[in-house]
């Protein structure tokens, strides 16, 4: 009888070996591919993280009191370089003035209710889509709706449908130089689409402006 080689293996071990084998490269090869479409769909769902909010306002110096009257709102981007505001020389104490007779204040200029811009109207003026209103008070006017805003009461509203006051742009004056600084905005929050009343920053700015990039300086141009 011949001897058993110990190196060969009987059919059906051999079959068995067979499948075992091939059972593994199956299974390494899942792995392998299970792990390229997991690559794969962290790529696709990869979504660069955007640059995180501001925790505090932007400080931007206006204009001087020198260049002010009350006839000539002045209008200003804060506190993102798209977002316009208006800063008024009332002519009488308002809410939040600042300057030596209180009488200066800013806001943003987008309307409360759709999100339009304004008309700023000094005492007796008229908006341009209504000749026929003359405003009683410094004012906001939006010629969408009939908005309107007193500015002498941190912008509450006086007319039309605007839900919530407009925001307030907080100032500063330095009584040594006469120069007018925006420091803040008060609540409720720009276009009223953030946490509801807040002021703080690192929400306003991320969930109500939307983005954008933050003023450092401000650009001024007159007009109502």
């Amino acid at each position: 009888m011949c001897p058993v080689d110990p190196l060969e293996e009987k059919p059906d071990e051999l079959l068995s070996s067979r499948r075992n084998f091939l059972k593994l490269v199956l299974t390494l090869s899942g792995v392998a591919a299970v792990g390229s479409v997991a690559s794969l769909f962290r790529v696709l769902e990869y979504v660069p993280s955007p640059n995180a909010p501001p925790t505090s306002w932007p400080v931007v110096k206006i204009t001087n009191i020198s260049t002010l009257d009350s006839a000539t709102p002045l209008r200003f981007n804060y506190p993102l370089v798209d977002t316009p505001s208006v800063l008024v020389k009332t002519g009488a104490a308002a809410q939040n003035g600042v300057g030596p007779n209180s009488d200066i204040v800013a806001f943003s200029a987008y309307c409360q209710h759709l999100g339009l811009v304004y008309s700023a109207l000094p005492v007796g003026s008229s908006p341009p889509c209504n000749s026929n209103f003359k405003a009683p008070i410094p004012q906001g006017y939006c010629c969408g709706h009939g908005g309107q805003y007193n500015f002498l009461k941190s912008g509450q509203v006086i007319g039309g449908p605007p839900p919530r006051p407009v925001p307030q742009v907080m100032l500063r004056y330095d009584d040594s130089t006469g120069d007018i600084y925006a420091i803040g905005m008060s609540a409720p929050t720009i276009f009223g689409k953030g946490p509801a009343g807040t002021s703080d920053p690192a929400l306003v700015l991320r969930y109500d402006l939307e983005g954008g990039d933050i003023v450092t300086d401000a650009t001024v141009f007159s007009g109502t």
